[in-house]
């Protein structure tokens, strides 16, 4: 098992980077593992990742990209809601990459 160490604090990661357990996630814990993806968040970046974490709490699973992108078109606009602007900020895997940064499962249907 991977661990991130963060304050003092070892939190556990399953093999692939995800978080254990859901309720280790804090912002600081977003930042760490990004910066772990060498990836600054931005404004814009935080707007996706809030988004996600209130569709996990709505549906309880963390959505592939194109129900991403469908959600993210619906409440913040074509203009967001598009794959190259998903694409852009989350290195071409924003559904996999925005849920591990949002303290989410893997997208079950993702490699």
């Amino acid at each position: 098992m991977n661990v991130l160490n963060l304050d003092g604090r070892e939190i556990a990661l399953d093999k692939d980077g995800y978080l254990v357990d859901l309720q280790d996630w804090s912002e600081p814990v977003a930042e760490a593992l990004a910066a772990a993806e060498d990836l600054p968040l931005s404004a814009e970046h935080w707007e996706i990742l809030q988004l996600l974490r209130a569709f996990y709490a709505e549906f309880q699973l963390s959505p592939a990209n194109r129900p991403l992108i469908k959600y993210v078109a619906l409440k913040l606009g074509p203009d967001k809601g598009n794959s190259l602007h998903l694409n852009r900020l989350f290195k071409g895997t924003p559904a996999k990459l925005a849920a591990k940064l949002a303290g989410l499962p893997k997208p079950t249907n993702c490699l």
